[in-house]
């Protein structure tokens, strides 16, 4: 196959042509996806609230993967991994570095974008000798401000977006500017490019036992996050409304080595819609 449809080589170019392959490790089969050059220290993709493997951005994956090896994953009991979703941030997080080491990999770079971001802090606190650099987006700490309201605001939308015959991720991602409406439309479209091979979508289980685990982290004690000195990148929209942007500028304060990016006019899913702006960001965040 040519660079044109996504491969060049054994190298897999684009995340509309990246194979989904399984691993089992720990008891649990995870299904992931894994793309761009082989060498260097890869780059894992946790995601948000509800996602599956076809929930990232493919200008995000294919942007980062153009220089640096990429491996997307659902975690146990979403989309195609099989077992049961655990209720806690924690056990996700336990579950992760499960399906990392499995892969053989001793050193990663992590993107841990809403739910991922606090998974991603876990791990960091937990296990920091895996951890090489951390990019954390649309997220918050334990305990910040709001995101106990998580629960509520997804009820909220999906209604809204049932009602409107539209996407929640619509209303819950992006601002309801004309900018922000159109980049959600625009956002959803790039979504649905890879048309073969999509993944299993996430279970009515597996989405409230997440919903529980993100409220219990909105409820937490904050934790001493100078603990993680790995460089950090912190980047959200200046109006996010499921976890408010305040959680960006408090992680970016509280964590010692930490760049801080708010993209204007854009909310949850700023990082998706000024793409070309955070993959040159992140780039440049993971070559210094």
């Amino acid at each position: 196959m040519n660079d044109a449809e996504g491969i060049r080589g054994d190298v897999v170019t684009s995340y509309r042509k990246a194979p989904t392959r399984t691993l089992t490790a720990g008891g649990v089969t995870f299904a992931y996806r894994d793309l761009g050059p082989k060498a260097g220290v890869p780059v894992v993709f946790i995601t948000h609230l509800s996602a599956v493997l076809d929930n990232w951005d493919p200008r995000v994956v294919d942007g980062i993967a153009a220089r640096h090896r990429v491996v997307t994953f659902d975690n146990r009991g979403v989309g195609a991994s099989s077992g049961s979703t655990p209720k806690t941030i924690e056990e996700m997080a336990k579950d992760a570095v499960t399906f990392i080491r499995g892969l053989g990999l001793e050193h990663v770079d992590i993107h841990g974008f809403s739910m991922g971001g606090m998974i991603a802090q876990v791990i960091a606190q937990d296990e920091p000798q895996l951890v090489r650099r951390l990019m954390l987006t649309g997220t918050g700490p334990a305990g910040g401000e709001g995101i106990k309201n998580v629960t509520r605001l997804s009820h909220l939308d999906t209604v809204r977006a049932l009602f409107t015959l539209q996407d929640p991720k619509q209303f819950l991602f992006f601002t309801r500017t004309p900018g922000g409406r159109r980049a959600g439309k625009q956002f959803l479209a790039r979504l649905k490019e890879r048309t073969q091979d999509r993944d299993k979508a996430i279970s009515l289980t597996s989405y409230f036992a997440q919903l529980k685990a993100i409220h219990r982290w909105g409820l937490a004690q904050p934790q001493d996050l100078s603990v993680i000195h790995q460089p950090v990148f912190v980047a959200n929209g200046d109006n996010d409304r499921m976890v408010p942007t305040k959680n960006s500028f408090d992680l970016a304060r509280r964590l010692p080595n930490a760049d801080l990016v708010v993209y204007p006019d854009a909310g949850h899913g700023g990082i998706f819609q000024f793409h070309e702006q955070f993959v040159a960001e992140a780039l440049d965040f993971l070559e210094r």
